[in-house]
């Protein structure tokens, strides 16, 4: 029997916005081939895309405000509240916006205030977009991601500098697997209590991850230090959904068949 203590879910995030920031969330109740609730549930179109709501598609993120493009956005401080659909941006503090997302009046004032202060990185107008239960994730397969704190920590040992794992963007933050040791399950069940979470493929990292997730400075080059070092730009998997289930912080994470992961 292994000695070493399981590794544990130690963060559960969502981000209802595309771009904006992230939501904590104390736990999250899955189900089968979906992202997790409410995540990327909606989008910031940057001009015209064509998106059709009634039948949601995938588009790339270039398509949309986005960190890999605009760090300005990490400076917001949104919350999405799910009861009332009523998005509030905070701007250095106070709030900025606040509006329901489900009312075409809500919406106009969200875009207005994006129109008014992201003029620079603009297209076209921006439209607030969203599909019934479309995730506008950065891919077409509905997945959850999964970023293991000890590589982000390998991170930091190269770059000589403290790495927020927020920088990553990720649905679930893990503690306890070895650095890189998520890669080890490809293609394997990952088992949380009664969930089950299929790896599909590791994350290949974008222009996002230079990002400051607190000041919104663009002071890394984390992808090109992870080629350089590794020949790769990857950190951290995507997982599909295959039986749903609540997840909670501290909750025991494992692959099937093995007593530690």
């Amino acid at each position: 029997m292994s000695k070493n203590p399981p590794a544990r879910i130690s963060g559960i995030y969502r981000y209802p916005v595309k771009g904006l920031s992230p939501e904590p969330l104390p736990e999250v109740e899955l189900s089968a081939g979906r992202t997790l609730p409410a995540d990327r549930r909606y989008a910031i179109e940057n001009g015209p895309t064509g998106f059709d709501p009634a039948l949601p598609t995938y588009f790339p993120k270039s398509r949309f405000l986005m960190l890999m493009r605009d760090e300005r956005l990490a400076a917001l401080r949104s919350h999405f509240d799910d009861t009332t659909n009523i998005l509030t941006i905070r701007e250095n503090g106070p709030v900025a916006v606040q509006e329901n997302l489900e009312t075409p009046d809500g919406r106009v004032a969200v875009e207005q205030f994006f129109a008014a202060n992201f003029t620079d990185e603009l297209k076209g107008p921006p439209k607030i977009i969203s599909g019934g239960g479309h995730s506008f994730s950065d891919v077409a397969h509905k997945v959850v991601s999964i970023i293991n704190l000890s590589s982000v920590a390998a991170i930091e040992d190269i770059v000589g500098q403290p790495v927020d794992p927020l920088r990553f963007r990720g649905n679930f933050h893990v503690a306890g697997w070895p650095a890189w040791g998520e890669f080890d399950w490809l293609g394997q069940t990952l088992s949380v209590g009664d969930v089950r979470l299929k790896v599909m493929k590791r994350i290949v990292r974008c222009a996002a991850v230079n990002v400051d997730p607190t000041t919104a400075a663009r002071d890394l080059n984390i992808p090109h230090t992870l080629m350089r070092r590794f020949g790769h730009a990857d950190c951290g998997i995507y997982a599909e959904v295959l039986t749903g289930g609540r997840v909670a912080l501290g909750d025991a994470i494992a692959a099937e068949g093995s007593r530690s992961a």
